[in-house]
């Protein structure tokens, strides 16, 4: 890896799904670096690690985005598998996981991630260029998120790739940046960024003085629902009562409902694999012993036992996207032996997701009262993120801003475009998170 140019400005857009690195010349040309795998070229990096050993006691070997989930689904190693890892950054519950003999924090966990990322991202990309920015949601995911340990857990990893130096910018600031090349007139503009963990809204003031940009930021807010949460409403309602969730089992005398504590596992696809060493499959097994249906329960286990998690969730995640543009699709999931189809309408759809349309609704109004301006004041939405082909989420902002106002952009690369836009910028530090304004307590 060669050091880049002091000219480089360098963007890294970490998501909770996928990590995309954009690089600006002086010139405010961008492209995203490309990783070339599996013969083809890809601009999305999936924020994914797997970690292995070829035999036990060798130490562990890690490979990170696409190579990661490869060497997953290859099998061939004992491998310990972390994705969508972001979610932990603001958890003070989260300390340490296992990795074999080794306990990771999760600064070494994205650091690990960093690494693999540099290794494939070619002699255009380093992590000593002295001009780097890096995207940070408005909100952590998690209930009761820590921004201050979030944020000492990112510092900590980019220091040790020696970007101690980096800035952390609002990943919809990012995408407003991105946006703000097409604007050929003042604006008041609302940037909506949908990602896997959080949804984050920015309110900013565009203006041209003298040929150059100007950018005003008015009101940023956030909230832990985007794309996982949708995949996830499709699997509380069509995959969990087909693996037992609502079934019964019986205990001497009495019959009791099988707890649903399991099912919760469901939420994140990665983490069925902790199954196998936390007890849950162990109790898995014993339910299924006294089971009233223990075919369904059964099923739940092969699913853990064969890791198909993935598998499962990628026809949740196509069946999502379908639904976007049909109002009917046929789910269906096969292996192992387990077979689970359904019809799923995409009534049904924003029957199960009309909680959380309601709760990003509450979101714009509080980004909207924190500018201090109305819905009419506004004159251009910026939609990004692949969620923000929802209808019902399309639907929100057109009743709200009309049809007219709404505009999209590439659902991948928008926020790293702009972070790295911001680094030539002429006071790219004012765009950082702890300068210009804060979101509200509660946003």
């Amino acid at each position: 890896m060669s050091s880049a140019s002091p000219a480089v400005s360098i963007g890294i857009d970490f998501g909770t799904s996928n990590t995309v690195v954009a690089i600006a010349a002086d010139d405010r040309r961008v492209e995203a670096i490309r990783f070339d795998h599996g013969g083809q070229r890809h601009s999305v990096y999936v924020s994914a690690l797997c970690f292995w050993e070829d035999r036990p006691g060798a130490g562990a070997q890690a490979e990170g985005g696409p190579w990661a989930i490869e060497t997953f689904l290859e099998g061939r190693h004992v491998y310990r598998f972390l994705q969508s890892f972001k979610t932990f950054a603001a958890s003070s519950s989260f300390n340490t996981t296992q990795v074999f003999r080794q306990r990771f924090k999760f600064e070494d966990i994205l650091a690990a991630f960093l690494r693999t990322l540099a290794r494939h991202g070619g002699e255009k990309f380093g992590f000593e260029t002295s001009n780097i920015t890096v995207g940070r949601p408005v909100r952590f995911a998690g209930g009761n998120p820590d921004e201050a340990l979030a944020m000492q857990r990112y510092r900590a990893a980019f220091e040790r790739l020696g970007a101690g130096h980096a800035r952390y910018v609002y990943e919809p600031v990012g995408a407003a940046f991105s946006f703000a090349r097409r604007l050929e007139r003042d604006a008041t503009v609302l940037v909506a960024d949908f990602g896997g963990g959080t949804s984050d809204f920015s309110v900013m003031r565009f203006s041209r003085v003298g040929g150059a940009l100007r950018a005003e930021p008015l009101g940023h807010a956030g909230i832990g629902i985007a794309g996982d949460t949708f995949d996830y409403r499709i699997v509380d309602h069509v995959v969990s009562p087909r693996l037992g969730k609502g079934s019964s089992f019986r205990s001497f005398d009495k019959v009791l409902p099988v707890p649903t504590g399991h099912y919760t596992n469901l939420a994140r696809w990665h983490q069925l694999a902790m199954m196998k060493s936390n007890g849950d499959l162990r109790e898995l097994r014993e339910l299924a012993r006294s089971a009233l249906k223990p075919k369904l329960l059964e099923d739940f286990i092969t699913i853990v036992d064969l890791d198909l998690g993935f598998s499962l969730y990628r026809a949740v995640s196509d069946a999502k996207v379908a639904l976007s543009a049909r109002d009917e699709v046929d789910f269906r999931f096969k292996g192992g032996g387990v077979d689970i189809g359904a019809t799923i309408t995409r009534k049904n759809f924003e029957s199960w997701i009309a909680d959380d349309i309601a709760r990003l609704a509450a979101t714009v109004d509080k980004v909207l009262s924190e500018a201090g301006i109305t819905a009419r004041e506004v004159e251009k939405v910026f939609l990004t993120g692949g969620t923000s082909f929802v209808p019902a989420v399309r639907k929100l902002f057109a009743d709200r801003f009309g049809n007219e106002r709404l505009m999209s952009g590439d659902q991948f690369e928008s926020i790293a475009y702009g972070l790295a836009l911001i680094g030539h910028s002429p006071d790219p530090d004012r765009w950082t998170a702890s300068g210009g304004i804060t979101p509200k307590a509660g946003a």
